[in-house]
């Protein structure tokens, strides 16, 4: 079963900032609940062929995974995808300005689980939404206040 999430919101920001903020993989652990670290494995900026490892925390597991990136324009799409372990994952973050100092932000997973966790995959869905839904709230809030 394909899990497919995808979760929106509007920040009060500029999309140049708020793209720019989100696709810096440094950080992530700010404004992700459940990501632990971050590690570049290739060298900075990011770029098409970049590779991030990090560790995060999901449903009471330990995971630990590489993304690749295999689209990027910056301030408006970013694309990321890891086979790694049981449930390889494809990541996309776009960014669109609602007007010149708004920008709606959408986050997508999806991914193919293996095993057991295909059996998983709609209580994984379920706790990915609201995972998803917490880390763009704390997103907008640490750009929004920021901003002050």
């Amino acid at each position: 079963m394909t899990v497919d999430v995808r979760t929106e919101i509007t920040i009060g920001m500029p999309v140049g900032t708020v793209a720019a903020y989100a696709a810096d993989p440094a950080h992530a652990p700010r404004w992700y609940g459940n990501i632990d670290s971050v590690e570049w494995k290739t060298e900075p900026p990011l770029q098409v062929g970049s590779r991030v490892a990090f560790v995060a925390r999901f449903l009471g597991r330990k995971l630990a995974y590489t993304y690749e990136v295999t689209d990027f324009v910056p301030g408006e799409r970013l694309v990321m995808r890891t086979a790694e372990g049981p449930f390889p994952m494809e990541t996309t973050y776009t960014w669109s300005a609602v007007v010149a100092t708004a920008t709606r932000m959408t986050l997508r997973n999806r991914g193919e689980p293996a095993g057991f966790s295909s059996v998983a995959a709609p209580v994984m869905a379920r706790a990915m939404r609201r995972a998803n839904r917490a880390d763009l709230a704390k997103l907008r809030s640490l750009l929004e206040t920021t901003a002050e």
